[in-house]
């Protein structure tokens, strides 16, 4: 399968934080035939295992990157048809008005999210942007219809299809960070090409976005010698100062900083260098937010790097990359990898 096609499969599944059963059942179906071992944890954690060659004692290398989406959850039926909810994840509210939702009810629900129409509010209250408790969804059924199909806890997606843009680029929902496991599906497919010693562990980890949570038990039952996570960092946009940023289809940005191991940040830039893959630089100064932070302090510690795809419009539903820009995160992982040995493992301990 393309890379294109893969990513627009899981972008448009569902799967808001807590609740990743349905596209974790489709990124196994996708992905299991890439590895020779698959399992889901306790958790909902999809693991893929691609072992590596020679006998005896392999380096271990974990590959992650979340697949939960922010999303809402019904709060309230209200009479007259209508829900109320609330956040499920890092949701801004600014782009709420307007939204087409999917409330996962007994049976999956179009809905609208509406409020008060401009033409009967306040001067006051159009200048402001309008609280998500003013807010409600819309799906046309009737108060005894809507109580037979929806309960409060059901979880609610945004309703947008994966789109493709000029110059490469794509815009959809969740691709914070479907697209970190698109990543690591162009990785085992560029791994089918090169001989490796290393064990992979692929996971599309869950709950990142409510506390690192698929991470941290993963990391703790994979016990990895090395780890990359992969995550999505802020594109360049508009308004937004170009120090805060990373171009679009400029190539994956490399992270350094506290919550990165320098040994292995140094490898991922080399391997870039070598192959001819453009990279960039990405600083944290302190925690990453993204599932590195919980990998690095896993058992006795991971040596952890992080690779992350620039992104515009982070936690909306328009969220946009250049899938150039996924492809060769893969590649570079790929290759990255296939120089992991023993000797590599064993030079991390010693700065």
């Amino acid at each position: 399968m393309e890379l294109k096609e893969f990513l627009s499969k899981l972008s448009e599944s569902a799967g808001v934080t807590g609740h990743e059963g349905e596209v974790g059942k489709l990124i196994r179906e996708l992905m299991g035939g890439l590895a020779d071992d698959v399992s889901v944890d306790k958790l909902g954690n999809c693991v893929f295992v691609k072992r590596g060659e020679g006998q005896g004692s392999r380096p271990r290398v974990m590959l992650a990157g979340h697949m939960d989406e922010i999303g809402l959850v019904v709060t309230k039926l209200e009479d007259g048809g209508f829900l109320r909810f609330t956040q499920m994840g890092g949701v801004d509210q600014r782009i709420l008005p307007a939204m087409e939702v999917t409330v996962h009810g007994k049976r999956a629900l179009h809905g609208v999210i509406g409020g008060k129409p401009p033409h009967l509010i306040s001067p006051e209250e159009a200048a402001k942007a309008t609280k998500m408790e003013d807010l409600f969804i819309d799906v046309g059924l009737s108060t005894e219809q809507l109580r037979e199909t929806v309960s409060v806890g059901d979880m609610i997606t945004f309703h947008r299809p994966f789109t493709e843009l000029a110059g490469g680029f794509a815009a959809g929902k969740s691709l914070d960070d479907r697209a970190g496991v698109a990543v690591i599906y162009a990785c085992l497919c560029e791994l089918k090409k090169l001989r490796h010693t290393a064990d992979v562990y692929g996971v599309a980890t869950v709950q990142e976005e409510v506390g690192l949570r698929g991470a941290t038990v993963s990391a703790y039952s994979i016990d990895p010698d090395l780890a990359v996570a992969i995550d999505v960092c802020q594109g360049d946009t508009a308004g937004v100062p170009e120090w805060r940023t990373a171009a679009l289809d400029k190539g994956p940005a490399v992270c350094m900083g506290a919550n990165i191991h320098p040994k292995v940040h140094t490898a991922l830039v080399k391997t870039a260098r070598d192959i001819g893959i453009t990279y960039q630089d990405e600083v944290a100064a302190g925690p990453t937010g993204t599932d590195a932070w919980a990998i690095q302090v896993s058992r006795a510690g991971v040596p952890t790097g992080l690779i992350s795809i620039p992104l515009r419009y982070m936690h909306t539903s328009v969220e946009t990359l250049s899938l150039g820009d996924v492809k060769n995160a893969g590649r570079l992982l790929a290759y990255f990898i296939a120089g992991v040995d023993q000797a590599f493992v064993e030079g991390l301990a010693c700065y």
